[in-house]
């Protein structure tokens, strides 16, 4: 079987700089690292992907290849020329680490059939203010990678189809050799045989294709906290995709989107409303009714009130999520102006503009005043 084009497996042209390869790579690499994709063949692809970088990104290789293709002297490359077999010192975590967090480190390959946590998934939920507010309980559904339920996670069709890797004795490493300028030297790698479990499956699960897992939709309870807020997440730990070789599972984390509300504006803990009321209300006080997301309350408002007064309403705010502890409610006050007015309320607003120089005067002014423009 011919082997792919190195530039195609990158998805680059020959034209491409070395800063382009390196970053082709890094996006392939971590697409298909074995420790984190859930893609088929991810083992073959990411041995694939390495074995076009550790050419293309030598420029002496790079040259080779470019003149010669995979036939270069020395038997080609990936065939004895430069194998891609085998890593040296370092296993696919060292690799993906020395571009994804820390420096290549030299150490043993870490084995394919040690315990790994299963990776996590994440999904939307929204809800509304008010559920916000009180909190909720709802039902989703949620895809994962769980446990084959034919085979049981062993990817083979019976057990007698399992044996210990010929080639590596169960170890999941072996020891390669290889030509280098420096002459003959000796490296322990990732078994290819078995890709480092240890295993050889003579006959794969028809289910999972030997993967040992498959796609399922689950339903998951989720309870939303009273007084979440936006873009806040909820994280349930075991209900993400399965772990591997007894690792345990990866964690479901939900995103949480407040819908806004109409009435209500949420600042921390508080909640901030605002309040119209009479030009009467505001100049001879008055006790007024308002909508709190408990339920409406009586607020007292004093006399000679201004626009935008704000006054406290202690804990009919937000509950916080670790203290439990509720906000306050801040209602800010807005002077309506009237636009239309009847002729009895245009004679008082007249008669009132006359004596605002003489407050001395017609003190009963006010009661007639209110008891006019209230009507």
């Amino acid at each position: 079987m011919s082997k792919r084009d190195y530039y195609e497996i990158l998805g680059l042209d020959k034209s491409a700089s070395a800063e382009d390869i390196k970053k082709a790579y890094r996006k392939l690499a971590k697409k298909y690292h074995p420790d984190v994709s859930t893609e088929k063949d991810a083992e073959k692809k990411f041995k694939e992907v390495q074995e076009a970088y550790d050419v293309l990104s030598d420029s002496q290789k790079k040259v080779q290849y470019d003149q010669f293709g995979h036939q270069a002297p020395g038997g080609g490359f990936g065939q004895g020329g430069f194998s891609s077999s085998g890593f040296g010192d370092f296993d696919f975590s060292d690799i993906f680490s020395s571009f994804f967090g820390g420096g290549a480190s030299r150490s043993r390959p870490t084995q394919r059939n040690a315990p790994r946590k299963g990776s996590d998934i994440r999904k939307v939920m929204t809800v509304t203010f008010e559920e916000s507010v009180f909190g909720k309980k709802e039902k989703i559904k949620v895809p994962v990678y769980d446990e084959c339920h034919v085979c049981h996670g062993s990817g083979a069709q019976s057990k007698s189809d399992i044996k210990t890797c010929s080639r590596c004795n169960g170890n999941g490493q072996v020891i390669m050799e290889e030509q280098t300028i420096f002459g003959r030297t000796r490296t322990r790698a990732t078994c290819p045989s078995c890709g480092g479990t240890g295993k050889e499956i003579k006959n794969k699960c028809t289910n999972c294709n030997g993967e040992g897992v498959e796609r399922v939709t689950k339903t998951v309870e989720v309870k939303v906290p009273a007084g979440i807020d936006n873009n806040q997440h909820i994280r349930l730990p075991g209900y993400g995709n399965k772990g591997q070789n007894g690792g345990p599972n990866g964690d479901l984390y939900i995103l949480i989107k407040v819908k806004p509300s109409d009435e209500f504006v949420r600042q921390g803990d508080d909640i901030i409303v605002t309040q119209p009321i009479t030009f009467s209300q505001a100049a001879l006080g008055d006790e007024i009714k308002v909508k709190t997301v408990y339920g409406d309350v009586m607020l007292t408002i004093p006399a000679g009130t201004q626009s935008e007064s704000k006054f406290r309403l202690r804990g009919k705010g937000m509950t916080n999520v670790r203290t439990k502890q509720k906000g306050d409610q801040h209602v800010i006050i807005t002077v309506a102006t009237p636009k239309k007015l009847s002729a009895e309320q245009k004679k008082l607003f007249e008669e009132l503009a006359e004596i605002e120089d003489k407050p001395d005067e017609n003190k009963g002014f006010w009661q007639k005043f209110k008891s006019n423009f209230t009507k």
